[in-house]
């Protein structure tokens, strides 16, 4: 009987051997995966951090171009539009000389 309590006591201290190596190696993958998934974080945080400065380049070229074309546009629909012939030149010359002048 005394060797059957002994072997039981063996078998729990074994037991409780195991479930602490368990717990330490639990603890231990747990440790590891987590700091996997902070580095796998970080890449993609930097992946989408390039990636939306590319999109942002992108954008700001075509706002640019656009606004290029817009100004282009402007300029030949504004050029278009206002045609002086020599006498208005001359006129609209001597009403600035005019006012500078302060003449009336």
């Amino acid at each position: 009987m005394r060797d059957v309590i002994q072997k039981v006591i063996a078998t729990e201290a074994e037991a409780k051997s195991m479930v602490e190596a368990a717990r330490t190696e639990a603890g231990r993958i747990t440790a590891e995966a987590q700091k996997q998934a902070e580095t796998l974080i970080g890449r993609a945080r930097q992946e989408a951090r390039v990636e939306m400065e590319k999109i942002l380049a992108t954008a700001l070229q075509e706002a640019e171009r656009e606004k290029q074309e817009l100004l282009a546009r402007a300029t030949v629909e504004m050029e278009s539009q206002i045609r002086f012939d020599q006498g208005t030149r001359e006129r609209a010359a001597k009403a600035v000389l005019r006012c500078v002048c302060g003449q009336p």
